[in-house]
């Protein structure tokens, strides 16, 4: 599939990988793209780059995820492409509260599921339509120093799964992006504690933008803009074991060990 023009909804789209996306599409011609964000005037203030539409939204609400669904809709008659790109870092362990696990849950979790709850059966009414959920590749791995969103991320990429084979042969497309560092805010946040590691291999937002329309062309479910996280992920299925002390390794090695001590 091509986002040319397509509606195209982005949330988190005010800063990093959804700034890139909502940019992206209006380059590669959508018929419109609409950015939300929980920060409405950063998300004016991308989506007056292009003429797209700012939508304020806390995707940790449900009732605001279906504003935003029936808002575009009455504004545009329908949405092609709907990117459930918004989520949140936190790092800790044994330690983290369960209003912690809580917030986190909601965010990188239960969006997808309220979302889905509202936004499938109307896609499937007009026989298309696609969603693609920005997962990270802590969804397909694990995220060294922090339980809450390995977890999250976890549940975000097995309720993918469940929707692409639930319905894709009724038409819905279902794709999961999987980057590794990338350069945002949350990355920056981290770069001293549990993601420090991943900062020499960091991309460039608009890299994992190109990434994303290479793999809507190819209609490939997982998306990664690092490739190596493919290899990454065959290790982990051909012998999981080994992949477990590796990991251990490199957690010993970055120093993260040390944080999360009981």
């Amino acid at each position: 599939m091509t986002v040319k023009d397509q509606v195209c909804i982005v949330t988190g789209g005010a800063h990093g990988i959804g700034r890139a996306l909502a940019e992206r599409f209006a380059v590669e011609g959508a018929r419109a793209v609409v950015v939300a964000d929980l920060d409405l005037e950063a998300a004016q203030q991308v989506a007056a780059g292009f003429g797209g539409m700012a939508i304020g939204c806390d995707v940790s609400v449900e009732a605001d995820l279906v504003n935003l669904i029936e808002t575009v809709e009455y504004a545009y008659g329908g949405i092609g492409l709907f990117c459930s790109n918004a989520g949140i870092g936190m790092e800790g362990g044994l330690h983290v509260t369960d209003a912690q696990w809580e917030r986190i849950m909601k965010i990188n979790f239960m969006s997808h599921v309220w979302l889905a709850r509202h936004l499938v059966p109307r896609l499937l009414r007009n026989g298309e339509g696609a969603m693609l959920q920005t997962v990270s590749a802590a969804g397909l791995l694990t995220q060294l120093g922090s339980a809450p969103y390995a977890v999250s991320k976890h549940a975000a990429m097995a309720f993918a799964e469940w929707l692409a084979v639930t319905y894709g042969s009724r038409g819905l497309k279902v794709f999961a992006l999987c980057p590794q560092g990338v350069k945002t805010a949350l990355l920056e946040e981290a770069s001293h504690g549990s993601m420090n590691f991943l900062v020499d291999s960091a991309l460039d937002p608009s890299a994992v933008a190109s990434a994303v329309i290479e793999g809507l062309a190819k209609e490939n479910f997982l998306i990664l803009p690092h490739p190596e996280v493919a290899e990454y992920f065959r290790r982990k299925a051909t012998d999981y074991d080994r992949w477990l002390r590796g990991m251990q390794r490199l957690q010993t090695e970055t120093g993260i060990e040390q944080l999360m001590k009981p």
